[in-house]
């Protein structure tokens, strides 16, 4: 994917958030809790899921691979920038450059396609209620969590190739705490406006179709709700959307502000804090958002502890 690298920068240096000793102790500590949280949050949503029986269901299912996606997600950048929270210097090579930056293009277009498949799983339940079983069958659901992995892969085999086609003839110091496409292009000594023309136009497609797909979907949904006559039957029906309705607002609102602005208006610290956010933080906050807004959810767990941890 990088055999157009004509250059001789074989490392390079990641700046992560420079600062005192106290200081760094201070961020260590912090990404340590926020990976730490996510870990746990995320395989426990994958435990739960996978021995409770009644979360057998393509809405679950969609859930445990998205909090697969989220281990990946910060797996990807976490551990290289608690190491450089310790470290005087902050290298990373070439190749592996290349693979953090493929892994995270592939982690995050994987979570907002599966968010779109949410969506849409959610649609076929409140609007189609007497069909969910057959249209969402489990064959079914394999095929669009398959679908949406492959298109991930591709997105991101062409993110990566366009990215690291370009010539880097040094400085070599990258002002982030991981590999990305607008600090990857300003160490650029190539023309990057075809590379620029080419990332937004496949963020945007990426993007666009996902939150068409996600906007559809709950516009039926909401549609669907106003029709139903009792309070309590509207609630019910739209505490299932809730979680997932905040899970897509954080996503997307981070991706929107990072990738789908013009490159003259990036900031280096905005741009760190905004990235922290959607790869360390939004992967912490998923499970609990699923979990504390979600009645399955805390009744599962409920069952699980007492019969599993807390002796009769």
């Amino acid at each position: 994917m990088a055999h157009g690298n004509r250059t001789g920068v074989s490392v390079f240096i990641l700046l992560g958030f420079p600062g005192s000793r106290s200081l760094q102790v201070v961020l260590f500590g912090m990404f340590l809790l926020i990976y730490t949280m996510s870990l746990v949050g995320n395989l426990s949503m994958i435990t739960l899921i996978r021995i409770e029986t009644r979360l057998h269901t393509p809405m679950y299912f969609f859930l445990s691979n998205l909090s697969l996606v989220d281990i990946t997600y910060s797996s990807i950048i976490a551990p290289k920038a608690l190491t450089n929270f310790l470290v005087e210097h902050k290298v990373i090579s070439f190749a592996g450059c290349v693979t953090q930056f493929f892994f995270h293009s592939f982690a995050v277009n994987s979570e907002g396609l599966l968010l779109a498949v949410m969506a849409y799983d959610r649609f076929i339940a409140i609007c189609k209620p007497l069909l969910y079983t057959l249209i969402m069958s489990q064959k079914i659901c394999v095929q669009l969590v398959a679908a949406s992995y492959f298109y991930a892969s591709v997105n991101a085999i062409v993110h990566t190739s366009s990215l690291f086609s370009l010539s880097f003839c040094g400085p070599n110091v990258i002002d982030h705490f991981f590999c990305d496409i607008p600090p990857l292009q300003k160490l650029s000594c190539s023309d990057t406006r075809v590379g620029d023309t080419v990332h937004f136009v496949f963020a945007a497609i990426a993007a666009l179709s996902t939150v068409l797909i996600i906007l559809v979907s709950y516009v039926s949904i909401m549609l669907a709700i106003l029709q139903i006559r009792s309070n309590e039957g509207r609630r019910k029906a739209f505490s299932t959307c809730a979680s997932h309705l905040t899970a897509v607002s954080l996503l997307y609102g981070a991706l929107f502000f990072m990738y789908l602005r013009p490159s003259s208006s990036n900031s280096s610290d905005y741009d760190k804090v905004v990235s922290m956010f959607y790869t360390l933080v939004i992967p912490m906050l998923n499970p609990l958002i699923y979990s504390l807004r979600n009645k399955e959810v805390k009744d599962a767990l409920r069952r699980t502890i007492y019969q599993k941890i807390i002796p009769h």
